[in-house]
């Protein structure tokens, strides 16, 4: 169509993303969407709808992207249910130590700003949470693991607090280690 800007919507939803990811919803202004992600305020409008629904594209965008990671790492929970959970936290620490993507974790961030988010987000994240808490309770209930259900709660409280331990600048040794006492925990409910 003449007169009409041609974009990749991938390439625009991860660039959002991003800008989200690094600054969080509140702090991240319609301006800087538009400089991240090169389009004028009335083609993100337009084309993407306002700032609430296209934080929701991004956080479904990034909960799909990481989620099919983390689904991939629990796949073999049933034969080897320890070796699943320690794959698991590889794809956060990978994740992490990413440096294209910022610290932290978009869903661990969008949790800690419920309280000011509009209902929408708000569910959606804790919708999220719950998918990360769901997928970990059936890999473990899959490897037979005794106080599965608990562990499931664990395990997630666990990956979230290892995005915020990164925002505030730990080590991936000191990551590692918190995650190392978790899987000594779990070795030990294996017996």
């Amino acid at each position: 169509m003449a007169g009409k800007k041609q974009f990749d919507v991938d390439v625009v939803l991860d660039a959002a993303m991003v800008q989200f990811w690094r600054a969080g919803y509140a702090d991240t202004s319609l301006d800087d969407l538009s400089k991240a992600t090169g389009l004028n305020r009335s083609s993100i409008y337009s084309s993407l709808g306002d700032k609430d629904a296209l934080y929701l594209r991004c956080l479904d965008r990034y909960a799909t992207r990481y989620g099919d990671k983390y689904d991939q790492a629990l796949a073999k929970a049933a034969e080897e249910p320890l070796g699943a959970i320690r794959e698991f936290f590889d794809v956060t620490l990978s994740r992490i130590a990413d440096p294209e993507v910022p610290d932290g974790c978009l869903v661990a961030q969008t949790a800690m700003a419920i309280p000011v988010l509009s209902p929408g987000i708000a569910a959606r994240a804790t919708e999220v949470l719950g998918r990360q808490h769901a997928r970990l309770r059936t890999a473990l209930r899959a490897g037979k693991v005794l106080d599965a259900d608990d562990f499931a709660v664990h395990l997630a409280a666990v990956n979230q607090s290892l995005a915020v331990m990164s925002r505030a600048g730990a080590s991936q040794k000191q990551l590692r280690a918190i995650v190392d006492i978790s899987l000594g925990a779990l070795s030990r409910a294996l017996g």
